[in-house]
């Protein structure tokens, strides 16, 4: 039995004199490097008594340790769940302990403050970077190794999903689904081993890391390896690069930076957006500045990539293209499952090797999320036009996505309805220029009730910053339905343009 990641992303790297990472300061590391890091992690792995199917969860900065870790997770048939670096130690609890992680990675200045967490759990912790435990206890391990055998639907990693339940979703990829999405993308978006990516992105989210990252594996290409979106750093790499992965927040930075020009980026081939809505101004003033048409595409933590807008071909704005090879998708009516004629708007539905064997342990769940022939309800309302493009026009999930990243307000209006003076809180999703929706906090006061300072500071504690609102809005009494409901679209509807008004 093979190994599918490891043989197909990683063993070509292995002894390979080429450039593979070129960090920030300009450090180049070879492809043969990274991959002797890599075994140095995987026998350390091992040493700490990880067995194949075992979880690793990681909350370390983005650097060329948390990859290779990454690569040593799937070379020992180890499950990765990497996590969000703006986590507190109260949300990381929930994720450690839900997947059974029996070992936890760590910056080396998180160390002590996790330890009691570490310590309830019996998990064993360990610093990953300069310096660390981890990295000792690597140090004088082989740089060659023997992977372990893996079949296609072994389990490779974990990814938290929020959804319309407080608690928070593991979903479980598949060697198959992270390997086949690799292998697809590298095709539709014409990467080989010329290409240099750009990589401001992080990699504790499927973008930076089951995308970006195991697409330029595939491919045998380069990266430029940044520790985070750096405007400057970014003008400077593009002289090195050929495509860039980003968020919409991305874009609009550099929109506003006079040195973007046709000059600056004349020899990129491809810029792709995802991960949030990318608003067609944005799209039509970054083709007008710098005569590239940026290319969205669609996708899910539980699926990777579902569609792509065309690399031949008209790059629609609004739009994020059509389903990918293999991927099957369809328009329905959520409630009967009945597909809908082309034009009409529903819930979109997806099949293929790509999606997610189902939720950690919750089989019901998983239950309720499947069609009975084998189609995934993504949550996701939208529209196939008569040319056959995608458009996405909501979410049937109460799900916000902010710069990328995923907020369930169910959690911040926990915290919200239990300070004193505030009767109840509907948190939402408004259109922002920065971040494509914006995390914002509807109440219902008690008299004058907390200020925002108050608020902020009670938050700021036990919630990562991006879950926190960026705005408040008072009211008497929320909106609500015949059933008592409170009717989110009717807020979102009347504060559509909230962010345009205040700009303004």
């Amino acid at each position: 039995m093979t190994n599918p990641i490891h043989d197909t992303l990683f063993a070509p790297l292995a002894g390979q004199p080429r450039p593979f990472l070129t960090l920030a300061d300009g450090t180049q590391i070879t492809a043969g490097e990274f991959h002797d890091q890599l075994a140095r992690y995987g026998h350390a792995l091992r040493a700490c008594g990880l067995e194949p199917g075992d979880r690793v969860a990681v909350q370390a900065s983005k650097s060329p340790r948390m990859l290779a870790l990454y690569g040593a997770a799937m070379a020992t048939g180890i499950v990765f769940l990497p996590l969000n670096t703006a986590y507190t130690p109260d949300e990381l609890e929930y994720f450690v302990t839900d997947c059974c992680a029996r070992l936890l990675l760590v910056d080396p200045e998180r160390g002590t403050a996790l330890a009691p967490l570490a310590g309830r759990h019996g998990i064993r912790l360990e610093s990953l970077g300069a310096g660390g435990s981890f990295d000792a206890l690597a140090a004088n391990q082989p740089h060659r190794i023997d992977p372990a055998a893996r079949a296609d639907t072994d389990l490779a990693a974990l990814l938290y999903t929020s959804g319309t339940t407080g608690r928070s979703k593991g979903a479980m990829l598949s060697q198959r689904n992270l390997l086949s999405n690799a292998e697809t993308l590298v095709d539709l978006w014409r990467f080989t081993e010329k290409d240099v990516l750009l990589h401001a992105l992080p990699i504790f989210h499927t973008h930076g890391l089951f995308v970006a990252t195991n697409v330029i594996l595939r491919a045998g290409a380069q990266m430029v390896f940044m520790p985070k979106f750096d405007i400057d750093q970014v003008f400077e790499a593009m002289g090195r690069a050929t495509a860039m992965m980003g968020v919409p927040t991305f874009y609009t930075r550099l929109l506003e930076d006079p040195r973007l020009s046709r000059d600056t980026v004349g020899h990129m081939r491809l810029f792709i957006s995802g991960s949030a809505p990318l608003l067609a101004e944005t799209h039509q003033q970054w083709s007008a500045r710098t005569g590239h048409d940026i290319l969205e595409r669609y996708g899910m933590t539980e699926t990777n990539m579902l569609t792509s807008n065309p690399y031949d071909g008209a790059r629609r704005p609004g739009t994020v293209g059509f389903p990918l090879p293999g991927v099957s998708l369809r328009i329905t009516d959520a409630d009967s499952g009945r597909e809908l004629p082309q034009g009409q708007t529903g819930m979109i539905e997806v099949k293929g090797p790509n999606v997610f064997q189902g939720y950690w342990q919750m089989p019901e769940k998983t239950a309720e999320e499947f069609r009975a022939d084998g189609y995934f309800m993504t949550g996701d309302l939208g529209v196939i036009d008569a040319q056959g493009y995608v458009t996405i026009v909501g979410r049937a999930k109460d799900l916000i996505i902010s710069g990328g990243y995923n907020v369930y307000p169910k959690e911040v209006e926990l915290l919200l309805d239990e300070m004193p003076g505030l009767r109840e809180s509907a948190v939402i999703g408004l259109p922002h220029p920065d971040l494509g929706e914006a995390v914002v906090a509807v109440l219902a006061v008690q008299g004058d009730g907390p200020d925002e300072g108050q608020i902020m500071a009670e938050l700021a504690a036990k919630l990562a910053r991006f879950k926190q609102p960026k705005a408040f809005i008072r009211l008497p009494e929320l909106p609500r339905n015949t059933m008592g409901k409170v009717q989110k679209a009717e807020l979102r509807k009347t504060y559509a343009a909230y962010f345009t008004q205040t700009a303004a």
